[in-house]
């Protein structure tokens, strides 16, 4: 049963599961930990309409940013879009939604519709544009936003090591947004590095439980770009 979650490719892990006009969430924090094997196939499978949950909106022509430059992405609800030009673009120009977000909030959000939980008050944003439409409360002498929870159609994750179960280990920051993108999912795909046999994975080491997780790719060698600092010279 539990090795049936394995697919032989990302297009196939797709198959079937994504649709013109579905909410998907992608896990990543920047460039590190994106399914970008799953992100191709999801380009190559031409759906559209898609409204995106992610941290970051990728840059151009990598992560995100190739959904992006062929427009499959009507609407994105994200926390940091600032390294994006056709992002930039695109909203500037009214061509594409945006649902900003803090990211504590956006973490919260989709924990708490991993968990079942509707909404949530937070002080972040309150008297701020990040407000504006929401109920507010004082409590406790202090104000307090509410934030609804977030829910996916569909869940994208990347994942460093897994056992064919589906039990899954995370390396450093991909952990950030990976797992509650995965448990805010009604279903589930995820793309990892490693495969191993059940029991081959310590159940203490285990960051999201195989119960999660309905389908799986392996890409054993990502690009795994990695973001540059860029300064000014002296005397520029």
């Amino acid at each position: 049963m539990s090795q049936s979650k394995l697919q032989p490719d990302a297009r196939t892990a797709l198959d079937g599961i994504v649709a013109d006009g579905q909410t998907l969430a992608v896990g990543g924090f920047g460039l590190c930990g994106i399914p970008e094997a799953l992100i191709t196939a999801l380009r190559d499978s031409g759906v559209k309409g898609l409204t995106a949950i992610s941290n970051n909106a990728g840059v151009d022509g990598f992560g995100l940013g190739q959904l992006l430059a062929t427009r499959q992405i009507k609407k994105m609800i994200s926390s940091y879009v600032g390294e994006n030009k056709e992002f930039e673009r695109q909203y500037l120009g009214g061509e594409l939604e945006l649902e900003f977000n803090p990211q504590g909030t956006l973490a919260e959000r989709l924990r708490a519709g991993g968990a079942g939980i509707p909404a949530f008050f937070t002080a972040t944003g309150y008297g701020t544009i990040v407000a504006d439409g929401k109920e507010t409360r004082e409590i406790d002498g202090r104000w307090y936003v509410l934030e609804t929870a977030l829910k996916a159609d569909v869940a994208l994750v990347k994942a460093w090591k897994a056992d064919k179960a589906g039990n899954l280990v995370f390396r450093k920051t991909a952990r950030n947004f990976n797992p509650a993108c995965a448990m805010a999912g009604k279903v589930c795909i995820a793309e990892v590095e490693e495969l191993v046999e059940i029991g081959d994975i310590d159940p203490d080491h285990v960051h999201l439980p195989g119960i999660y997780v309905d389908r799986m790719v392996v890409n054993a060698n990502p690009e795994k770009r990695i973001e540059q600092r860029t300064v000014r010279t002296e005397g520029n």
